[in-house]
């Protein structure tokens, strides 16, 4: 029986055609810039994303730390949602190393931020106040593909208050499979865009950080000061050459996926499932407290892992399978079908 990880698409693990790529990489020193394989995959996405460059580093966190000090300087401020990466799960990063203040504002139920609590929040030139000098957007957010009007009017609406905007579009092919876009359509908007290899592209690990030369020469330094500087890393940059190439447009697979799982889990009645038009690999499961460690160990049983929660977080990728999916719904259907007390207990509260 296969294991079946839901717990997110950083999970996947490199099939052969990957491992081969990497194992054939040709290298050399890229501290010194001259490892031809991370050359080859920088030139690659800086193509793909319609930028005038592209710099290869280990992790997103890293990227959109990177971004954050080359935008600002010490005193200044950020502008981001509450539940954005660059805010809440990255340690604080910008506040810690750069001396740069968050602004966070609660998204929107589309993964948007308002752009009119974005005005409020902007600070009056004035020397009580640290300097707004950016706005961080998230593509996907929550599994939501932001609408492609809105990053045009955010582009308008940053030009109108001369702010940068950056995009920590880790999803960001996610996104724009979603819209049946290039990514470019996405990212022409953006000052600069960190994009992970390492989520449902597939790679065991690196990200890149798209954007202008000059931005770019900032973000080396900063690269080399946070210890990203690596030596013959061209054999992870032949994954990411491989993902690029290869798992981009399968994505559409996962968003299918997570579709399925979604109407399967909603014929049980004990679940609220949340999942939207604009959702992609993500699917939101609810239900009551009681049912949480019962239903966890009756799927690990199973050969399934998830992250346990009233609110449950199921993420397809390229290591799930139509087949896979069908299994984890049969699972849950037993599970609640079983007469346990446990289950019938979680139908009343929910009613």
């Amino acid at each position: 029986m296969n294991t079946i990880d839901l717990r997110s698409d950083t999970v996947t693990r490199p099939g052969d055609g990957m491992r081969k790529a990497m194992a054939e990489a040709e290298v050399g020193d890229d501290v010194y810039g001259d490892d031809p394989t991370v050359n080859r995959l920088q030139a690659l996405a800086a193509e793909m994303l319609g930028c005038e460059a592209a710099l290869f580093v280990p992790s997103g966190t890293q990227s959109n730390l990177m971004a954050l000090l080359s935008h600002c300087q010490r005193g200044d401020e950020y502008i981001v949602g509450q539940q954005a990466h660059t805010y809440k799960y990255e340690g604080g990063g910008a506040a810690v190393l750069g001396s740069i203040q968050p602004q966070p504002l609660d998204f929107d139920v589309d993964g948007t931020l308002d752009l009119a609590r974005v005005e409020g929040a902007i600070k009056e030139d004035d020397e009580h106040f640290a300097r707004t000098r950016l706005l961080c957007l998230e593509n996907t957010q929550s599994g939501r593909a932001l609408p492609m009007d809105y990053l045009a009017r955010a582009r308008t609406f940053v030009d109108a208050h001369t702010l940068s905007l950056h995009l920590d579009g880790a999803r960001l092919f996610n996104a724009a499979v979603k819209h049946g876009v290039e990514a470019t359509a996405i990212t022409q908007h953006f000052d600069s865009v960190s994009v992970c290899l390492s989520k449902g592209l597939g790679c065991p690990v690196g990200s890149v950080l798209c954007g202008p030369r000059e931005l770019l020469a900032d973000g080396h330094r900063w690269r080399k000061m946070l210890g990203g500087g690596m030596r013959q890393a061209g054999v992870i940059a032949a994954a990411g050459i491989f993902a690029l190439h290869h798992n981009v447009q399968r994505l559409h697979e996962d968003h299918e996926n997570a579709e399925r799982l979604a109407q399967g889990l909603r014929e049980i009645d004990e679940l609220g499932v949340d999942y939207g038009p604009q959702q992609t690999n993500m699917v939101f499961v609810e239900l009551a407290a009681a049912v949480v460690g019962p239903l966890q160990q009756a799927l690990h049983e199973q050969g399934i892992v998830v992250t346990a929660g009233q609110r449950m977080r199921l993420v397809t990728h390229l290591d799930v399978s139509r087949a896979d999916v069908d299994r984890v719904v049969e699972t849950c259907k037993r599970f609640f079908a079983g007469g346990r007390s446990l289950g019938q207990a979680a139908g009343a509260a929910r009613a």
